[in-house]
């Protein structure tokens, strides 16, 4: 018996073969149980079960006369929005596969998009027709396109995220209320029926690696680890959800979207994150679950307007998506009173594979100093193999880290060589570090390219990165390896800080160089004033490296 297994693991729970066995029949359990209850707060707007079935049902019954059949791709390019939900459902309704788009991509990267899942039908905001879409719509033809607006759904029209937003439809496309309009009442959608084995969702991978592959996250992916965070979270009915991570991500599908669904609970939505208006959100709303990128947290924590009160309403929070700074925990838990635990997972895991469980902290690994990122979830192995010969390594020893599990997809959408690199034997190949201790926790070291290799030694910015979050000037922090004639490479720091926080590059260097080995302290610091993102909130390492100075 592994020792997690004895130690931390919960009991598979009901099961969702049965009780859910597809990702719609989460949502349609959730509306037959408890069809009054809130199931999305967006501002001063909230619709319930019962009318997020009307809505869905109108609008797939828009999608079926559009053309879209079963297996068809519908295209979601929307934020934070009701939309997005409305129309996730719907695409499932109509027997299609969902395609998650990131709402800040612009025209190359969506035509790439568009050119690989092909998909029949888009909704998308009116203005990010007018600026991406209608130029990329001539090269990739859609057959249907229904545009819609994020001031729908809500009156108070925030400032702070609205001050530039107005309706302008788009005179080639449908609207949605009106397709709503149209269609709603007037009867149901043909009922339809998910193998566990169909593709639920295309999700599109962040690309910070190579160019985006789209992976089938399939209908028992999704009721899995949807069961795996309403478990390991430890969430009761009607628990109501913070939506801070963006939802085209699969943070957001499943650790948000399907999770209320499965407990048939409030999603609070919000467009986009801001951290002043995700803080007035949390007090109106009180959500008591978000899991997020560190970087949201920060800016959370950072905020002028935070306050030890802030979170209150928050009974459990996690982080996920990048390594987590055993600093940041600290400061977070002395604003807050709230200990950010961490999972680990990828879009190729459908969201969580490892979960600090929710009555234990987590162990920092004493010789990389990385907080741990969790222990396998149940019916989930990890193993830790060596990078050069893919053989297991010891307990305590690095290597890259691989995944088997009912959350690993079946592969990525017309990728076959792809897939057959990433996933071997059942084992997901993730191209990330990390280390597995005695005891099944997992430690997440970085990422296998982003290594620095400084004079034949390695260097893992992660480590670099913790130590700088130590330094109380510091609010961000990113680490890249940049040429150096002597030396191969040399290890640069990419720093932002607190406001009203002030630090010089010699400073900075000293803090490092203090604590730790000569090999792995930063010769060079640049400051900016932020650190290029990925709109999940990762830090775009590949950026800093490109930049003028690294």
């Amino acid at each position: 018996m592994r020792p997690w297994t004895a130690l931390y693991a919960r009991g598979p729970g009901p099961d969702l073969s049965v009780q859910h066995p597809d990702a719609l029949a989460l949502f349609r359990a959730a509306v037959a149980r408890a069809p009054t209850q809130a199931a999305i707060h967006y501002f001063d707007a909230t619709l319930d079960y019962a009318e997020l079935d009307s809505l869905s049902d109108a609008l797939a019954l828009a999608l079926i006369e559009g053309g879209v059949g079963r297996g068809d791709r519908v295209a979601l390019y929307l934020q934070n929005v009701p939309q997005f939900v409305i129309g996730l459902v719907a695409s499932w309704k109509a027997g299609a596969i969902a395609v998650s788009i990131n709402p800040m991509n612009r025209e190359r990267e969506l035509g790439l998009l568009l050119g690989d899942c092909k998909p029949t039908a888009i909704l998308a905001h009116e203005s990010a027709y007018h600026d991406v879409l209608a130029k990329v719509l001539p090269e990739h033809p859609v057959q249907t396109v229904i545009t819609t607006s994020e001031l729908d759904f809500q009156t108070r029209g925030d400032p702070r995220l609205f001050a530039s937003s107005a309706h302008h439809r788009p005179v080639t496309t449908l609207d949605l209320l009106d397709c709503i309009d149209r269609y709603r009442g007037e009867k149901k959608p043909p009922e339809v029926a998910y193998a566990p084995d169909d593709v639920a969702m295309l999700v599109y991978t962040s690309g910070t690696t190579g160019l985006p592959k789209g992976a089938m996250n399939t209908h028992a992916n999704v009721a899995f680890t949807a069961q795996v965070y309403r478990d390991w979270m430890a969430l009761p009915e009607h628990a109501g959800v913070l939506g801070i991570a963006p939802l085209f991500h699969i943070t957001g599908l499943i650790g948000h979207i399907a999770l209320s669904f499965l407990v048939a609970g409030p999603l609070t939505l919000a467009y986009r994150f801001e951290p002043g208006v995700m803080l007035d959100a949390i007090a109106e709303h009180r959500p008591k679950f978000t899991i997020g990128a560190i970087t949201a947290l920060i800016a959370l924590m950072n905020h002028p307007s935070a306050t030890a009160s802030s979170l209150q309403s928050i009974d459990t929070i996690y982080s996920g998506g990048a390594p987590v700074a055993p600093a940041v925990v600290e400061q977070f838990e002395k604003k807050f009173g709230l200990y950010i635990r961490n999972a680990y997972g990828l879009t190729e895991t459908t969201s969580p594979s490892t979960v600090t469980p929710r009555d234990k902290r987590g162990p920092v690994d004493p010789d990389f100093g990385a907080l741990s990122v969790g222990v396998p979830t149940f019916n989930t192995e990890i193993r830790i193999v060596d990078v050069e010969t893919a053989q297991p390594v010891k307990p305590g020893e690095s290597g890259e880290i691989v995944i088997r599990g009912p959350q690993v997809v079946a592969g990525y959408w017309n990728k076959p060589k792809e897939t057959s690199e990433a996933i071997r034997d059942g084992w997901l190949h993730t191209g990330d570090i990390g280390v597995l201790d005695a005891e099944g926790w997992l430690y997440l070291v970085d990422r296998k390219k982003d290594m620095i290799n400084a004079a034949g030694y390695k260097v893992w910015p992660r480590e670099v990165e913790d130590v700088l979050y130590t330094h109380p000037a510091v609010r961000e922090a990113a680490v890249v390896g940049v040429p150096d004639e002597y030396r191969g490479e040399s290890v640069k720091a990419v720093v932002s800080l607190k406001p009203g926080a002030s630090a010089t590059a010699d400073e900075i260097v000293e803090f490092c160089k203090a604590r730790m080995a000569a090999y792995k302290y930063p010769r060079v610091v640049e400051f900016l004033p932020e650190l290029p993102k990925t709109v999940t909130g990762k830090i775009l390492r590949r950026e800093l490296r490109a930049s003028k100075g690294g």
